[in-house]
């Protein structure tokens, strides 16, 4: 039975968001090329997005029990992971250039979820993704998400396959995130001794 929900509209950056049970992010160490989302942590998990930077239609429930799937609404292939509960109230956040931003809404009330009586503490999450606009690009692509939280036993993920080009791009994605940051660093010699004086 359906508990609790929130749906607002999240303003995108350019690498989708963050939604979990910590407020302790970081950019992920591996992007899960290929799928909707993937964990970036235990406690936390990140879902790619059609839309580049535009806004995402988000409604998360909380629900007592596994729901019954959804039908309509021609919804893209189910995916589902598990999330430990660190916190007890849902976070979101936005994959910025370089930053990541909170984006639960200042007046939508926190979605807090009760830990379980047999001390668990894990939750099942469940994604429904549909756009309008399927091709990935910047602006409003009509994309929106339905997410939908139960407390169950820590499973594995259920997602489609993925292709070699997607294995390829996860690689890409992790030797990057591996690289110091220094390797990222140029030095620059000063060649500028001033103005010459006509004289």
């Amino acid at each position: 039975m359906l508990v609790r929900a929130s749906s607002f509209t999240v303003e995108l950056g350019e690498g989708g968001y963050l939604i979990g049970f910590t407020d302790d992010y970081e950019y992920p160490k591996e992007m899960p090329f290929g799928w909707r989302c993937g964990p970036a942590t235990d406690a936390s998990a990140v879902v790619l997005t059609t839309t580049d930077t535009g806004p995402l239609h988000l409604t998360v429930q909380v629900h007592d029990a596994l729901p019954a799937p959804e039908t309509g609404a021609e919804w893209e292939p189910v995916e589902e992971i598990s999330l430990r509960v660190d916190l007890p109230a849902l976070y979101v956040a936005t994959l910025e250039q370089g930053d990541i931003l909170d984006a639960w809404p200042d007046g939508e009330p926190p979605l807090e979820f009760a830990f379980s009586s047999d001390g668990s503490d894990w939750v099942r999450m469940r994604l429904y993704c549909h756009a309008d606009d399927p091709e990935p690009g910047i602006g409003d692509h009509g994309e929106r998400h339905l997410i939908q939280l139960w407390s169950a036993p820590h499973t594995p993920p259920v997602h489609p396959d993925i292709t070699d080009a997607d294995r390829q791009a996860r690689a890409d994605y992790a030797a990057d995130m591996a690289m110091p940051v220094e390797d990222y660093s140029t030095a620059y010699t000063d060649t500028y001794h001033g103005e010459q004086d006509g004289h």
